[in-house]
C-alpha cells in the first residue's frame, strides 16, 4: 500500500469512528474523466472525509496557502497533493496548477465561499472558480455537507457525530467564446452557489435561502453523459 493509501485508510477509519458518515451519494461520483467538485465548507472534518471516502480516486483540493504553517496539515494536505491558494488575490500559480490537474483528467475539489463557516449555514461564494471553469472546458458537480458543525458539542458529550453527504447534477457553464464580464460571473457564481444550496436542507441555505431566486440561464446539465 502507497504512502497516500495508508493515509487514506486510517483517516477513513478516525473519521467514521467519531462521525456517522452517510456517504451513499458519493456513487454518484463518475470514477475516472475531469471534474470540478464545488460545495459548502463546514469545518476541519469536510476535507478528510471527502478525500478519504472517494478513494481509491484521487481528488486534488485548492486549501488555503497558511496550512502549511501547521508542519503536521502540511504534511497531510501535500500527500493528498491539495494545491495552496492565496486567498484574496489572483493566485495565477494555484490557477495554472489546477489546470493542469483538471486536463490530466483528475478530479479537483473547491469551496467557493473560500472560508469555513463554522455553522454550516452557507456563505455567498466567490468567482474564482468561474474563469478556471470556463478554461478547462471541465464538468461540475455540486456537493453538500451538512451535521459537522455539531462536532465539538457532540465530541464533548462523547457523541459521533451525523455527517451527511449530498450529490446534485452535473453540468457545465455554457460559454459562448465571449470572456464573461464581472456581472456575468457574478451571476454564474449564484448559479452554481444555488445547486448546492439545494442540496442542503432549508435551514443551511443561508445567503441562498430562497431558492425561488435561482436562475439555469449559464448552466448546461449533463445527466447520463458522465461515466461512473
Amino acid at each position: 500500500m502507497t504512502v497516500a493509501g495508508i493515509v487514506n485508510f486510517t483517516i477513513r477509519g478516525i473519521t467514521r469512528t467519531i462521525c456517522q458518515v452517510d456517504d451513499m451519494e458519493l456513487s454518484r461520483i463518475p470514477s475516472h474523466g475531469p471534474l470540478i467538485l464545488v460545495g459548502n465548507h463546514v469545518n476541519f472534518l469536510d476535507a478528510p472525509i471527502l478525500l478519504s471516502h472517494l478513494q481509491p480516486r484521487q481528488v486534488v483540493a485548492l486549501v488555503k496557502y497558511e496550512t502549511w504553517n501547521n508542519p503536521a496539515l502540511g504534511l497531510l494536505f501535500s500527500t493528498w497533493k491539495s494545491i495552496p491558494i492565496r486567498r484574496g488575490e489572483a493566485d495565477m500559480n494555484a490557477f495554472r496548477e489546477a489546470l493542469r490537474v483538471l486536463k490530466e483528467g483528475k478530479m479537483l475539489a473547491i469551496a467557493p465561499e473560500g472560508t469555513r463557516s463554522g455553522t454550516g449555514i452557507l456563505q455567498q461564494g466567490q468567482p474564482g472558480m468561474v474563469p478556471l471553469a470556463i478554461k478547462s472546458g471541465a464538468p461540475i458537480l455540486p456537493v453538500a455537507y451538512f451535521g459537522a458543525e455539531g462536532f465539538w458539542k457532540n465530541i464533548r458529550g462523547l457523541n459521533r457525530t451525523p455527517f451527511t453527504i449530498r450529490v446534485g447534477r452535473p453540468f457545465r457553464l455554457k460559454y459562448d467564446g465571449v470572456l464573461p464580464t464581472r456581472d456575468e460571473r457574478s451571476k454564474m457564481t449564484a448559479e452554481i452557489m444555488y445547486q448546492i444550496a439545494a442540496l442542503l436542507p432549508p435551514a443551511y441555505r443561508g445567503y441562498y435561502a430562497n431558492l425561488e431566486n435561482a436562475t439555469q440561464d449559464y448552466l448546461e446539465f449533463l445527466e447520463g453523459s458522465l461515466t461512473l
